[in-house]
């Protein structure tokens, strides 16, 4: 199991951590959208016991328990689209996205 993050977003969390505080770099999913999944990127305050924790490129990832599954695998990258700046995910269980990006499923 594994979470990966590319140069360019690791350089962006450890930015984020700096300027915010926190220990990690949170992922997870809600159920939500209209594809059924949404992504949630967070910095993490502290990692719980049920907590998977991950690290790449010096920066530390913790997932829950429950969204380890529909993200174990990912790519995590940061991208500027426009005027938008925003985390994006290569997730090799997502069978279909939306056209927004923002949300996934998982068959």
């Amino acid at each position: 199991m594994s979470i990966s993050l590319t140069t360019i977003a690791a350089e962006r969390v450890n930015r984020f951590l700096e300027q915010e505080g926190g220990v990690a770099l949170r992922v997870g999913v809600r159920k939500t959208g209209c594809s059924g999944w949404a992504y949630v990127v967070e910095l993490a305050k502290d990692i719980g016991q049920d907590d998977h924790l991950f690290e790449d490129q010096g920066v530390r990832v913790v997932v829950d328990a429950d969204s380890l599954p529909l993200v174990d695998g990912s790519t995590i990258d940061f991208v500027t689209e426009g005027l938008n700046r925003t985390f994006k995910f290569d997730n090799p269980n997502a069978t279909e996205e939306c056209g927004c990006g923002e949300s996934f499923t998982i068959q």
